[in-house]
């Protein structure tokens, strides 16, 4: 594993690719090239046959760098470093700072890759590869690039246990900001593997963690606390400010609703204040309203019986008797 660092001073961990896998892929590059090579020089001695011997020549000198050279820099170029061969390998050439490469680093590898590669028939390359940490060679060293791995195994991700429930919200207080980054993977890996140690081994490497974590934080910690679980509280606590600190004001205010407490925004203009909504005047006093008159009493109406009920037409009208 290579870490890298790039120009946010942030860490890359890239496994660079070494010489079989390299080998590999620049052989099914030669042999692409050389076959489209061997068609053109035929196409080329077939349509050139009536020139002179100095022309023909000129061509396939042209053909030769044209195939072999400046294809192979084109292609890596467009494709960002990667190549036929090594995208059947899964290998990418990057920068020293993992970033894509340009027109200049293919030009540089390409250039040298002809005394390295075509020339020595590889044992320039082969040499530097072996000698060299992370497997680069001349062309690589010259041109500030990479080639690494892009198809990386990767294997199940591992579960944190979670602190005990009676530790949520103890170490609200701890300053973490001491706390190397380092130091907060070798917790997280401790914690995801404890279950797979001797118990002892185990017990010993978290009073050794706790320990660091404590001397980092300024606090000690709490005697009563068992030091695994007091390292999965710690951890619970970094990832509860984290998600409070990334998730913070996403949530879109009401429209019309401003907050009196926020601050103002630099180089707005001071906010008026609010003007008080006018009071409306007092309504007069509701009128007496007279009483309604009692209503007639209603008179006797007769009631049809249920046989003339049963006899009445769908248009609901009594039938005279």
């Amino acid at each position: 594993m290579s870490e890298l660092v790039t120009g946010e001073a942030v860490a890359l961990e890239l496994r660079p690719a070494r010489l079989p896998s390299r080998a590999l892929a620049v052989l099914l590059d030669l042999i692409v090239a050389f076959t489209v090579y061997i068609g053109i020089s035929i196409g080329l001695a077939a349509a050139t046959a009536s020139l002179d011997d100095a022309a023909q020549i000129a061509l396939t000198i042209a053909a030769f760098l044209l195939v072999l050279v400046g294809a192979p820099i084109a292609v890596e170029t467009l494709s960002h470093g990667r190549s036929l061969g090594k995208m059947a390998c899964g290998l990418r050439v990057v920068r020293d700072d993992g970033g894509p490469i340009r027109f200049r680093h293919a030009l540089v590898r390409g250039a040298l890759g002809v005394v390295e590669i075509l020339m020595t028939f590889g044992v320039v390359a082969c040499i530097a590869s072996l000698v060299s940490a992370r497997g680069r060679r001349l062309g690589d060293v010259f041109a500030g690039t990479l080639v690494v791995r892009e198809r990386v195994p990767v294997g199940p991700a591992r579960f944190v246990p979670p602190p005990p429930p009676w530790l949520a919200g103890r170490f609200a207080g701890l300053d973490l900001s001491a706390v190397p980054d380092a130091l907060w993977l070798g917790v997280r890996q401790y914690l995801t593997r404890m279950q797979q140690l001797d118990p002892q081994v185990s017990w010993a490497m978290a009073v050794q963690l706790a320990g660091d974590l404590a001397a980092r934080t300024g606090t000690p910690a709490p005697p009563d606390i068992p030091p695994a679980a007091y390292l999965a509280a710690v951890v619970q606590e970094r990832q509860a400010r984290e998600a409070r600190r990334a998730f913070a004001g996403q949530v879109p205010p009401s429209p019309g609703v401003t907050d009196a407490y926020a601050p103002p925004a630099p180089g707005a203009p001071p906010a008026a204040a609010p003007v008080p909504a006018p009071v409306p005047a007092p309504l007069p006093a509701p009128l007496p309203v007279p009483s309604p008159a009692p209503a007639p009493a209603p008179s006797a109406v007769p009631v049809v019986p249920p046989a003339a009920a049963a006899e009445r037409p769908a248009t609901g009208f009594v039938p005279p008797a």
